[in-house]
């Protein structure tokens, strides 16, 4: 197993079932899988991202993956990678069907 992916399967809070992940609708799985391929590609850290997901929590956000999805962005914002409005311009294509929301 690859470095990033021991820190990945132990990143705490991760929703499983049967050690398997679970994912209650196609976004999460999405968001998961961005952090993830981000930073095999050298986006960021992964300790950086977890630190930001770690904060979300401590929120008290009343999901995980919105948790997850919120670290995620931050992190892309705060290095630069998106901008303000691309991240809004995307979520208003899903909001509105321009982007099919399962695949």
């Amino acid at each position: 197993m690859k470095k990033i992916d021991r820190q990945v399967a132990d990143t705490h809070g991760l929703p499983r079932k049967n050690g398997e992940l679970v994912f209650q609708a196609p976004w999460q799985g999405r968001a998961f899988g961005l952090a993830v391929v981000l930073n095999e590609k050298g986006a960021y850290p992964w300790d950086e991202f977890r630190a930001g997901l770690v904060e979300e929590i401590a929120k008290g956000e009343p999901e995980y993956y919105e948790s997850w999805l919120n670290a995620l962005e931050s992190l892309l914002l705060d290095r630069a990678l998106v901008t303000r409005d691309e991240v809004e311009r995307r979520a208003a294509e899903y909001k509105s069907l321009e982007r099919d929301p399962v695949f």
